[in-house]
């Protein structure tokens, strides 16, 4: 590791703030916990995220940052002053999160080189460009670069991972058993909501019909993965959908409650959000309806991942809303392409008797 690293006693790290960001982070997080295994590791995480960090095994310390205010600048400040931290990594891009550290204290901040923040820092790389633009790279690559920089071992084949404690993972069984899930059932999940934009969304008579076919093919249980504010998608594809389907919306699941969720299900079938991540993480088999982002940015551990993106002149564009209206991306990939790749991820033992492959 660099030299002036060899004696950091407490290290803070900025995780991102996007879901699926901050688990495709998670080997940069076990890399810093390999590296520095006496030293203290504190995580930043915003206060509705801080579940997918809980419960693993490299910080010591799970802080909630919320830095948009003077209270919270100041908060956060108060809960770092006893560790006094003696670095801070940004898994963030933002001169924002340089200066939460600043007023903080934390004396060496390394991050990536963007922004008003590169003639400040402490040190770090020079993100890649190509043509004059930010080169797109595959995030967990793009996190683990900051690793290479400060001249960490980064393991050789890294993976994401997520952990759950047992009482967690008691919990979530209970509440599937609750929804008459048993132990022997075959569960496909269905996720079809997106926190960043309706862009983002397979249409919500698509997944009804795409229930309707699982349970006409497939001995299965559906269980429909809801979060805050998706209620009216999962009102329409239950409303919309003669399957029968578990609806999850009324629960309000969060981010902690999702893990053993989605480590129950033989199958996730999920829109390019953070969920879809999840299934990386538990190794489960999933397909990705993509439609205006770049591929590029999650081409990682993507064996057990099916990703069903069209071809057009507009993709990616990455806006939160279809900017020509007919949002053609994904209402282009069928409920009949979908089904092509379910049934090349689930074994025939769940087929409903009679019916041809």
């Amino acid at each position: 590791m660099l030299p002036e690293l060899h004696k950091v006693k407490c290290l803070v790290v900025r995780c991102p703030n996007w879901v699926g960001d901050i688990v495709m982070a998670t080997p940069v997080f076990a890399c810093l916990r390999a590296n520095f295994p006496d030293a203290v590791l504190i995580a930043c995480v915003r206060p509705y995220a801080r579940g997918i960090v809980e419960d693993t095994p490299w910080f010591d310390h799970i802080l909630d940052c919320e830095d948009k205010s003077l209270k919270g600048l100041r908060r956060l400040r108060e809960q770092l002053r006893p560790f006094k931290p003696d670095a801070g990594l940004l898994l963030t891009n933002t001169t924002h999160s340089f200066l939460t550290f600043k007023f903080a204290g934390v004396p060496k901040i390394y991050g990536y080189r963007r922004n008003l923040r590169r003639f400040f820092l402490s040190g770090g790389p020079q993100p890649q460009r190509e043509n004059g633009r930010y080169k797109p790279l595959p995030m967990q690559e793009y996190y683990l670069e900051l690793c290479r920089y400060l001249q960490l071992n980064v393991p050789e084949r890294p993976r994401a991972e997520l952990y759950l404690s047992a009482d967690r993972e008691r919990e979530g069984l209970q509440r599937l058993a609750g929804w008459g899930v048993e132990e022997s059932d075959c569960v496909i999940g269905i996720n079809p909501g997106a926190s960043f934009g309706s862009s983002k969304c397979w249409p919500a008579e698509y997944f009804a019909r795409l229930a309707e076919m699982l349970e006409e093919e497939f001995t299965c249980k559906i269980l429909l993965l809801v979060g805050p504010g998706e209620e009216g998608i999962a009102e329409r594809i239950v409303s919309g959908s003669r399957a029968r389907i578990i609806n999850t919306a009324g629960e309000r699941i969060n981010l902690a409650q999702l893990k053993p969720l989605i480590k129950r299900c033989n199958l996730l079938i999920t829109n390019d959000t953070g969920p879809r991540h999840y299934a990386v993480a538990f190794a489960r088999p999933h397909i990705v309806l993509m439609g205006p982002t770049n591929p590029l940015y999650t081409a990682s551990n993507l064996e057990l991942a099916s990703v069903l993106q069209r071809n057009l002149p507009c993709v990616p564009c990455h806006r939160k809303v279809c900017p020509l209206g007919h949002h053609a991306c994904m209402r282009e990939i069928t409920p009949e392409q979908v089904m092509e790749q379910v049934r090349q991820r689930l074994p025939a033992a769940v087929k409903v008797s009679g019916r041809a492959p």
